[in-house]
């Protein structure tokens, strides 16, 4: 007989056991946790920016708008562009998007660069592609 202070008894000892010998036997969790996989975004979902309220119509909105677009074309060169692909010219990067599948806003930009030009970073074909002001 065992004099220990144990505030489980026996039987929610075996209770455990029987919950841990996945975990045991595998040496890997055997629970799937649903609550951390984010639900993917829907098509009918209302967007958001998460750049804060609207700036007022004007100047302000439209310099909100160019700088918002310009993040965003970076971002896409980013996603689709490695180091490796510097430096390079229109061309090069015309390649290297259609090889790594980008979006066409994003080819159809980069092949309306001026040809000739060569172009060391993201930012740079980024900063290549902002309308003139």
């Amino acid at each position: 007989m065992e004099r220990g202070s144990n505030p489980a008894s026996p039987r929610k000892d075996d209770e455990k056991k029987h919950e841990l010998e996945g975990y045991l036997r595998s040496g890997q969790h055997t629970h799937v946790e649903e609550a951390h996989d984010p639900e993917p975004v829907a098509e009918d979902d209302v967007r958001v920016d998460p750049g804060g309220p609207v700036p007022p119509a004007g100047l302000e909105r439209d310099q909100a708008e160019e700088r918002a677009a310009y993040e965003a074309m970076r971002l896409e060169l980013a996603r689709a562009l490695d180091r490796q692909d510097y430096p390079a010219d229109r061309d090069a990067l015309v390649r290297a998007l259609l090889d790594r599948h980008a979006p066409d806003t994003v080819v159809t930009a980069v092949q309306d660069l001026p040809e000739g030009g060569s172009y060391h970073t993201t930012d740079e074909v980024a900063q290549a592609l902002r309308p003139a002001r």
